[in-house]
């Protein structure tokens, strides 16, 4: 692992290193930002997926939060959204190929060999901050924006005993049966929709729902709502009786101005979780 670069922040100290992967056969970069308790002992780890077309500099620069993750005593980790470099297949979509590796391992060709964000996300990347730096592994949350929102609640949905709370901002919430999922899940690993249903939020919450709070926020004035689909994340809550909360906040639209206003809330809401 090489360290890029390290800012004094808050107290604290934003970092941004670069390592090479093996389940995705390349460089990978990630921010990771340590409030000034880490500088005594292990403190919790709060892990933010950023959305389409994003690098681990989006949020890291735009959300605000670490500010709030400073009075919290929380670590922040901001992965990358895919695996890059030359070699590795892209599409002149905005919403395909880099930029746009949707959370999941694919199987098909031409994506197959460095497309592993899963095993990235959930195997990988957990060993290497564990192991560099001094994070307590028994106090992890994790949240997310648009398709980071999407990969924030099935990682820990399907990962509930690493994981004290979940929330999203904006999440693809049924990407199964969205323009914002069919087409990733189809060309990543194939035509069978029911290989899909591992990664789609809503049927996981049907069908398991997660054991801590879930926060949920969406805006009411978002561009993609149509591809979003909260209300069938809404209506699948609702029918588990799932503890926590799903919020429309009005006049909200996609953008990080989105994030940012209620940053501290959803900082608030994991730092409860993982102090208690």
């Amino acid at each position: 692992m090489e360290t890029v670069a390290q800012m004094r922040c808050f107290g604290g100290m934003q970092g941004v290193h670069t390592h090479r992967s093996k389940v995705c056969g390349c460089d990978m970069t990630f921010g990771l930002f340590l409030p000034e308790e880490a500088e005594t002992g292990p403190v919790p780890l709060l892990w933010y997926l950023s959305g389409l077309t994003c690098t681990h500099e989006n949020a890291m620069t735009k959300a605000g939060a670490q500010g709030w993750a400073a009075e919290h005593g929380i670590a922040l980790v901001f992965p990358d959204t895919s695996p890059r470099g030359a070699d590795v297949a892209d599409d002149d979509a905005f919403d395909l190929g880099q930029g746009a590796g949707f959370y999941v391992d694919a199987t098909r060709e031409p994506w197959a060999p460095h497309f592993a964000m899963w095993s990235y996300l959930t195997e990988e990347l957990p060993r290497l901050l564990l192991n560099a730096f001094p994070l307590d592994e028994e106090r992890q949350a994790i949240t997310g924006h648009s398709m980071g929102g999407h990969g924030a609640l099935i990682v820990a949905m399907r990962n509930p005993e690493r994981f004290r709370s979940v929330s999203a901002f904006a999440p693809i919430a049924e990407p199964t049966r969205s323009e914002w999922g069919r087409k990733q899940f189809a060309a990543y690993l194939g035509e069978d929709e029911a290989a899909w249903q591992a990664h789609d939020a809503t049927a996981l919450m049907r069908d398991r729902g997660f054991p801590g709070p879930v926060l949920i926020d969406q805006g009411t004035d978002d561009q993609f709502l149509d591809r979003l689909r909260p209300e069938a994340l809404a209506h699948a809550m609702a029918e588990r009786r799932q503890e926590g909360a799903f919020r429309l906040q009005r006049g909200y639209d996609h953008s990080y101005f989105f994030m940012a206003s209620l940053m501290a809330e959803h900082v608030a809401f994991h730092a409860e979780a993982l102090w208690r």
